[in-house]
């Protein structure tokens, strides 16, 4: 992938701020150069067109500075994030990326070599992910940074992995680990301290650059039955999961996958286990199968080299009870939760 927009010579912030099209031709349209539909972003609009057989998948997510980021965070990790937590949600659906368009809204503040750092960012992952920028606007604000991304993808038509298609008796299983993120924002905001250096820059990186599971999720078609990413907590996701499909949910607390810092951090704060299933931003897949294909969905998932875990279950509630999901301990006792996870406008999650 082309990155003109990263190789520039460092922009001098003494001088006048370019405008919007002589930035947009500076940073952006380098970042289209290699996707013809996208009219080296000259044009109102960009053209795409599905592989046959195909049909395009979309998802549209924005973050803002001081909710989703911190304020003073990197530009190029803060346009990483950006991007992954979209590619995330496509590779639920079992969707491959392929292109995206941004929406980008700065401050008076935000001078040009935060704008270079960020293009080189998104540079950066572009190459990683083969996606291209295909179109989007700048505009400014009072505010803080907004940035949104619509990520664009293709899966088989009729094909991709809907939260509503679980069924009584299937499988949850979850990829990678879980809580790093919530962990990671909270060493990083100076509310827990990591049992060393090595453990804290771990966690903080998790919260700083997601990990979509791209090459994983177009792999569970027509093998999972339902699948959403972790972005909001696990026990809310697995909620809006299995809402959707009318079912309870079981979840097995002492299955839950952890890296080795969240380990270490829980076996000295057990209070921690709240943090864990309900802090959210980990953008790992969770998703429901039938247990027959747990085999094959472990060997798809080892052929990776993707940690996997089957970590709870579906089943349909009590008649005439709303779906809900509980968590047990080892011994198989129900664990208190005050929230299910995180939610925009002030209600808990889920």
């Amino acid at each position: 992938m082309p990155n003109d927009a990263a190789r520039s010579p460092p922009p001098d912030d003494m001088s006048p701020m370019p405008g919007e099209f002589a930035l947009i031709a500076r940073y952006f349209a380098p970042l289209a150069q290699d996707f013809p539909g996208a009219a080296g972003l000259r044009d109102d609009v960009a053209v795409i067109a599905p592989a046959e057989g195909c049909e395009l998948v979309l998802k549209s997510d924005a973050i803002v500075a001081g909710v989703d980021f911190p304020p003073d965070e990197a530009a190029g990790l803060v346009a990483r994030k950006a991007l992954r937590v979209n590619l995330s949600d496509l590779a639920a659906k079992g969707a491959r990326p392929r292109a995206y368009m941004l929406d980008l809204i700065l401050p008076d503040s935000v001078r040009e070599s935060w704008i270079a750092a960020f293009a080189a960012g998104l540079a950066r992952d572009q190459a990683e992910y083969g996606v291209h920028l295909i179109g989007g606007d700048m505009s400014s604000t009072a505010g803080p940074i907004v940035i949104a991304v619509t990520a664009i993808g293709e899966a088989p038509a009729g094909k991709i992995v809907r939260r509503g298609g679980a069924r009584d008796g299937d499988a949850v299983f979850l990829t990678g680990t879980i809580g790093d993120s919530a962990l990671g924002l909270a060493v990083l905001q100076q509310r827990l301290q990591a049992p060393d250096d090595a453990m804290a820059a771990f966690l903080i990186d998790r919260y700083r650059l997601p990990r979509p599971r791209v090459a994983f999720g177009p792999l569970l078609i027509g093998i999972a039955t339902a699948a959403i990413d972790v972005s909001d907590g696990l026990v809310a996701d697995l909620h809006h999961l299995g809402e959707v499909g009318r079912l309870d949910a079981v979840l097995e607390a002492a299955r839950l996958p952890l890296s080795a810092a969240a380990r270490a951090m829980v076996a000295a704060d057990p209070g921690l286990l709240a943090t864990i299933l309900t802090g959210g931003d980990d953008y790992e897949i969770l998703f429901a199968a039938p247990p027959t294909r747990a085999g094959e969905i472990a060997a798809l998932a080892a052929a990776l080299g993707l940690p996997l875990t089957a970590i709870g279950r579906l089943a349909k509630p009590a008649a005439g009870a709303a779906p809900r999901v509980t968590v047990i301990d080892e011994a198989g006792r129900p664990l208190a939760l005050r929230a299910e996870g995180w939610s925009h406008f002030g209600g808990a999650g889920g």
